[in-house]
């Protein structure tokens, strides 16, 4: 996500782990941020920007990043803007509403990461799930310019708000990874399987890989991710040497 900040990433090694701020602009929306295990801050990490589903927080979807790798990603976590209730654990349950609303949050926490650590600019992806995945279509499709790819897990492309949902200029070529649970109920492996011509015939280079789950997370799945992400940084990498 390419953009004119001067960076000045810290160069210390802080530990692995979680760490909490906010965006000055949206006072009350924290960002959880998760760091690699041995962070080395003179490598340009890619970062990947995660949203939950219905009735979830950054907390819940912030512990995807190190089942996602330990060692590959910085990862962030975003929370929805409206309030559904608590969860069963006693804690708040967040929605996003209007997706099209988080994109200001989104653009404010990664230039916020990128001050503090060393993002590779030209890589971070945009990962949803359930309800999450919705936001990360809408977002990474308006933004598909200034991204590496979206994935969307047990989610479903949202409808289009008074305006086309992408620019078919930006969206040629954007990769996207849709891993979907064969047996979901609620958002049907039919619905993936649309998304995913939609997205063919728009010109995304677009992957569809089914589960045998519910709309639960399979294991396979985050495995699956980290695999298609790091052969994307592989070959974006080897585009580098080549051209060099």
């Amino acid at each position: 996500m390419p953009d004119s900040t001067q960076t000045h990433w810290r160069l210390d090694r802080p530990a692995e782990g979680f760490y909490t701020t906010e965006v000055p602009a949206h006072p009350g929306r924290p960002v959880r941020t998760f760091l690699p295990t041995d962070y080395q801050p003179r490598y340009p990490y890619p970062l990947v920007v995660l949203f939950h589903g219905a009735g979830g927080s950054e907390e819940q979807v912030a512990r995807l990043a190190p089942k996602l790798s330990r060692r590959n990603y910085i990862g962030l976590s975003l929370r929805g803007p409206d309030r559904t209730g608590t969860r069963p654990d006693g804690r708040p349950a967040f929605g996003w509403g209007d997706p099209a609303a988080a994109e200001d949050y989104l653009l404010g926490a990664v230039e916020q990461t990128r001050r503090t650590y060393h993002v590779h600019s030209e890589r971070v992806y945009l990962l949803g799930v359930g309800e999450g995945a919705g936001v990360a279509y809408r977002l990474g499709l308006r933004l598909a310019d200034r991204l590496a790819g979206v994935v969307a897990l047990n989610g479903r492309l949202p409808a289009p708000a008074g305006s086309p949902l992408f620019n078919l200029r930006t969206v040629r070529g954007l990769p996207v990874f849709i891993g979907h649970g064969i047996a979901n109920a609620v958002v049907p492996y039919t619905t993936a399987q649309r998304d995913y011509r939609l997205l063919y015939a728009a010109g995304a280079e677009v992957r569809l890989a089914g589960y045998p789950t519910t709309q639960k997370l399979h294991p396979h799945m985050l495995r699956d991710v980290n695999r298609w992400i790091m052969g994307g940084v592989s070959a974006g990498a080897g585009l580098l040497l080549r051209n060099a």
